[in-house]
């Protein structure tokens, strides 16, 4: 089994609010629905009772109908008159111990009998709906505001957890990207599209489908456009023994994986179908479609003008005491700004502005203390702020610069990032130099458990 971890990009410029409100609704939903929803006995029980009455009414036109019954069949037939056709073919395959049954009959009274009886067990199917069958999407009689809410409901736990760790993986980067109007409205259109095709490759099915799997294959369609090159972290798992032990983990391109991952989708759609109790068409469906939209969205300019209003929205509003401090370096008069800016960071600790500004003053005046003091600082908010690029880029040019020992909780965090980017030489070394500067410090202990880890798993080196 394969499972993604996290991905290069695990930042974004602003909070994913729509991201994080699509999680919350389907949690929601999936709690408030989770109790009082039929079991699968039930919901199975349900279904057939609605096939055998379509059946039935389609081998004996001559039957009475109830006016919902007719409803239904009137419906049914618009819909689905392949399915239709199909149903009344003397000749087809026998569908299940109950059609066997009443194909033997000819008494027209017994078979009125039975309509009276479906028709009895279908009213009260509809006299008291449960939330799968008013929400659920239903190739045979699809209704349009099951295109939206079929996309929130969830079958499971599992269900519900795998679609929400795909939906926050590909889903916050996309939001950052595009906004957050169109990123909500490609959300919802991807999972109706999904539903669309589902329908068109299960025509006549009275199976119901839920669940954000298409509209989440509709992002990582997106995703795939967008971020081809973006390396995503994947976790194999083998067994129980490789289990307990957390798995293989390995790092590859989104265009190694995604389209793998279609084709998986469409091998097991053509071989089984709907039979596996998976809408494989529908994620293929969403997957396409979420590709050639965010193609779309790209070529006609309109991905640009959402990001430019993106970077509108976020751009900083620069602290007066910066600009002030700004001008007071030019002038030549850095003990002044030296002054305004650690003032600003007593009251802004963390505030990055402020930091680097000291950092240059710092080189100017020659003072090489403060500038690895600062240096290290800046280092540690940008940890902070998961800018793990920029945070490696401070610690060379403290290394460059004549710096020896960065503070111990900072250069563990350097490591760990090396370790998460699988540059495991490095990763070591550096442990090893933390543990090297500070023989006391608790966090001594880790970094050579850490190092000795990595020796041990990753470098095939137990020796060490």
């Amino acid at each position: 089994m394969l499972i993604p971890i996290r991905h290069e990009n695990m930042s974004a410029r602003r909070w994913p609010v729509i991201t994080l409100g699509l999680i919350a609704i389907n949690i929601i939903v999936f709690l408030a629905t989770f109790f009082t929803a039929p079991d699968d006995q039930q919901q199975q029980a349900n279904r057939q009772v609605r096939a055998h009455l379509l059946m039935l009414a389609a081998m004996h036109t001559e039957l009475t109908l109830s006016p919902q019954t007719q409803e239904l069949v009137k419906s049914f037939q618009e819909q689905n008159p392949k399915m239709w056709a199909y149903l009344q073919d003397a000749n087809r395959p026998v569908a299940d111990g109950w059609d066997a049954k009443v194909r033997l009959m000819s008494d027209e009274d017994a078979l009125q009998a039975e309509m009276d009886t479906l028709e009895k067990q279908y009213a009260e199917i509809v006299a008291n709906p449960s939330v799968v069958d008013e929400y659920a999407f239903v190739p045979a009689h699809p209704r349009p505001i099951t295109y939206l809410t079929a996309n929130f409901l969830h079958g499971g736990w599992l269900h519900l957890i795998g679609n929400l760790w795909f939906l926050w993986l590909a889903g916050f980067v996309l939001e950052d990207l595009w906004g957050r109007p169109l990123y909500s409205i490609f959300y919802l259109v991807a999972g109706a599209a999904a539903l669309q095709v589902h329908a068109l490759t299960n025509a006549g099915s009275t199976v119901p489908a839920l669940g954000a799997s298409g509209a989440v294959a509709g992002l990582m369609g997106a995703f795939l456009v967008r971020f081809p090159k973006m390396k995503i972290e994947m976790r194999w798992i083998l067994g129980i023994r490789s289990l307990l032990r957390g798995g293989y983990q390995f790092s590859a391109p989104a265009w190694t994986l995604l389209p793998l991952w279609l084709l998986t989708e469409i091998f097991y759609g053509s071989l089984v179908g709907h039979a596996s109790g998976v809408a494989h068409w529908a994620h293929v469906g969403g997957f396409v479609f979420g590709a050639l939209i965010a193609l779309a969205f790209r070529f006609t300019g309109l991905e640009h003008l959402a990001n430019k209003a993106v970077e509108e929205k976020v751009s900083w509003v620069v602290d007066p005491e910066i600009q002030q401090a700004t001008e007071l370096m030019e002038k030549g008069q850095n003990d002044e700004a030296i002054a305004l800016l650690r003032n600003l960071l007593a009251a802004k600790p963390e505030s990055v502005d402020a930091c680097s500004l000291l950092q240059q003053i710092s080189w100017r005046k020659g003072d090489v203390p403060a500038y690895h003091e600062l240096t290290a600082q800046l280092c540690a908010l940008h940890l902070k702020t998961r800018e793990n690029d920029l945070a490696w880029q401070n610690y060379e040019e403290f290394l460059s610069t004549g710096g020896e020992n960065m503070p111990a909780g900072t250069w563990l965090d350097l490591c760990r990032v090396a370790e998460s980017k699988q540059d495991f030489e490095r990763a070591v070394a550096e442990y090893q130099k933390v543990a090297a500067a500070y023989p006391s410090d608790k966090r001594s202990l880790q970094a050579m458990i850490a190092a000795g880890r990595i020796c041990s798993k990753q470098l095939n080196r137990p020796d060490d």
